[in-house]
């Protein structure tokens, strides 16, 4: 897919705009789970996640090769469009974002204020992408998938910083929703040589990556119902997969229940707010704890934008 030199200009792509984020150890999570524990903070980016670094690759690839592009369109359930819309913004094209009806407030108000258009459209993420898909081929402007070589070589960008930081990780728990940031880890450890164990992570409730992983094979599901938007997916992208299949070790399933008890524990911890997704690492190391004794063990916490009244329904209460 890409090389360590086209991995290396990406990365200084992506630090025109994106400071390197904290890879910390932290004793209480540590103690809870019973082992030494790195925590790669992508909750630390401009748009609080890590998929800003994908948008940014993307759009200066395209921009350049492209440089009369009419603008962009894409769907999300909030943090792919928060990327494109804040990559667009600084290249001065236009985004035109779909996502589904009753999605993430804040990640709407956000992806608005990054200067997108905003189109709520069906049920599901997968609605809401047809919808985009449709729209692109009648005016003209360039879709952007969820799954791109270029968005997997920006966001590889966070896996080459944490591994430089910490190549000794024995295993490296990061959650599965459309496939880019699993990839990217898969892709930077082969290219630096290091034998950290990849562990993928997906909710109970939207499971099509540990059911393909399982079978073989695309699998997808009829429904997706995690409150955890990040990893809400029903249809794996096949060349995701292949390269999941070929470089994790395994797929861990977590619950929302499992989910929640993870953002706590983030939040007791470190004082750091994961959202749904970002705390699915945490909470698989949790579920496996017995497996990681005398490990080094590395979490990513992919995003903290976690909408209030869900953070008080889930968290608080």
């Amino acid at each position: 897919m890409f090389d360590l030199t086209e991995l290396e200009r990406a990365h200084a792509i992506v630090g025109q705009a994106v400071p390197m984020t904290p890879a910390r150890g932290w004793p209480l999570l540590a103690e809870r789970l019973g082992t030494q524990v790195i925590v790669k903070h992508e909750n630390h980016t401009p748009i609080g996640a890590f998929k800003v670094r994908g948008g940014l690759v993307y759009l200066e690839r395209l921009k350049r090769e492209r440089p009369n592009i009419p603008g962009i369109i894409s769907a999300t359930r909030g943090n792919h469009g928060q990327s494109l819309a804040f990559a667009a913004s600084r290249h001065g094209v236009p985004a035109v974002i779909y996502v589904p009806c009753g999605n993430s407030v804040e990640k709407n108000r956000a992806m608005k204020a990054f200067g997108a258009e905003l189109v709520e459209h069906g049920e599901d993420f997968q609605a809401a992408a047809e919808e985009a898909q449709r729209r692109a081929q009648f005016t003209g402007l360039h879709m952007v998938p969820s799954f791109h070589p270029d968005l997997v070589l920006g966001v590889a960008t966070y896996a080459l910083e944490l591994f430089r930081t910490a190549p000794d990780l024995d295993v490296l728990y990061v959650p599965i929703g459309q496939g880019s940031g699993i990839s990217g880890c898969i892709m930077a450890r082969d290219l630096l040589g290091l034998k950290t164990e990849i562990v993928g992570v997906q909710s109970t409730e939207a499971p099509s990556y540990a059911l393909s992983f399982a079978a073989g094979k695309v699998v997808t599901t009829k429904t997706s119902n995690t409150l955890a938007d990040g990893m809400a997916t029903r249809i794996p992208d096949a060349d995701a997969f292949a390269l999941i299949r070929k470089g994790a070790a395994r797929i861990v399933q977590v619950s929302d229940d499992e989910v929640a008890a993870a953002i706590r524990a983030y939040w007791t911890d470190t004082h750091n707010l994961a959202e749904g997704a970002g705390a699915a690492a945490l909470a698989a190391a949790l579920q496996e704890k017995t497996k990681l004794s005398g490990k080094r063990v590395g979490l990513v916490l992919s995003g903290g934008n976690i909408d209030f009244d869900l953070f008080k329904q889930w968290v608080v209460a």
